[in-house]
């Protein structure tokens, strides 16, 4: 039964790589590769961002994909085309992660699919920069963050992580993993009404990294992402003053890219980093302030 789920048509079981297809503005997911083949993956937030270029990353990886969204279809159709060019196994799932009462019905449809799930990529989360919410107050815009970010965070790894136990514990395969987004300057804190919220919500997903690490070994293993300042949808649009912080804030003097974070989802999905565990990995050109 699918609740509120909708699980849209939209599934091709040929995985190698097309040929010679190298879509705009995806080009730099075709130069980096990892073998993820017989791997099924959950990215939320699969519409936009950080969550497509990993979805589409995985899936050129060979592994089979469940794209999660939740209201944005024009952004998940783009992700599903783009992975249709890739001839890549995949399938699409609807659900709103502030429904805290539908996330089991949600793990339940997502496990069904193949009967197990090797990745879980948490890449869901709330947007208070760029949407009417920028205009909400402090308490509205943590509560929302905290219900979407972490919450929804929380209850999908426990859930999920050891359902991925259990047929790991049964079974040959190769450790599953399971994948947070936290955010480089979480544990030093940044000034303002945002760098506040930021940090207590994304502090708190890089702690449980390593708790739920702890739980599920040596079975399952969790790690944390940090981005650092990735052009998303907030960074195309923002200020001088921004655009020439985010550069003077990395040691390589540029924004990230959805596509930086996605490469480094992708190592530690793979076999290739199976003693990387509990373990939260900044992606931000290293943190600096720039050239003296």
């Amino acid at each position: 039964m699918l609740g509120r789920c909708l699980v849209l048509k939209w599934r091709h079981c040929d995985t190698a790589v097309a040929a010679n297809k190298t879509p705009f503005p995806f080009q730099p997911f075709y130069n980096f590769m990892l073998d993820l083949s017989g791997k099924t993956a959950l990215v939320t937030g699969a519409s936009s961002g950080i969550g497509q270029a990993t979805a589409i990353a995985l899936a050129q990886a060979h592994c089979k994909v469940i794209l999660h969204y939740n209201q944005n279809e024009t952004g998940i159709r783009e992700t599903a085309t783009e992975l249709e060019k890739s001839s890549a196994e995949f399938t699409v799932i609807q659900q709103d992660l502030l429904e805290s009462n539908q996330l089991d019905s949600f793990c339940e449809n997502a496990w069904s699919w193949q009967e197990q799930l090797d990745v879980l990529v948490n890449v869901a989360g709330g947007d208070v920069l760029t949407t009417d919410k920028r205009n909400w107050t402090f308490e509205e815009k943590l509560e929302f963050l905290w219900k979407l970010d972490v919450h929804s965070t929380l209850v999908l790894s426990r859930n999920l992580g050891e359902r991925m136990k259990t047929h790991n514990q049964s079974s040959n395969t190769s450790t599953p993993s399971i994948i947070n987004i936290g955010w480089d300057q979480a544990p030093m804190g940044q000034a303002g009404e945002n760098g506040q919220i930021f940090s207590t919500t994304k502090g708190a997903i890089m702690a449980f990294t390593q708790s739920l690490a702890k739980s599920l070994a040596p079975n399952v293993r969790v790690n944390c992402v940090a981005p650092g300042w990735i052009k998303t949808s907030w960074g195309e649009g923002t200020s001088d003053y921004w655009d020439q912080r985010a550069k003077k804030e990395s040691l390589l003097q540029r924004w990230g890219r959805p596509s930086d974070v996605a490469h480094v989802i992708c190592m530690l999905a793979s076999d290739s980093s199976e003693f990387v565990n509990g373990q939260t990995i900044a992606v931000n050109g290293g943190l600096g302030f720039g050239k003296e």
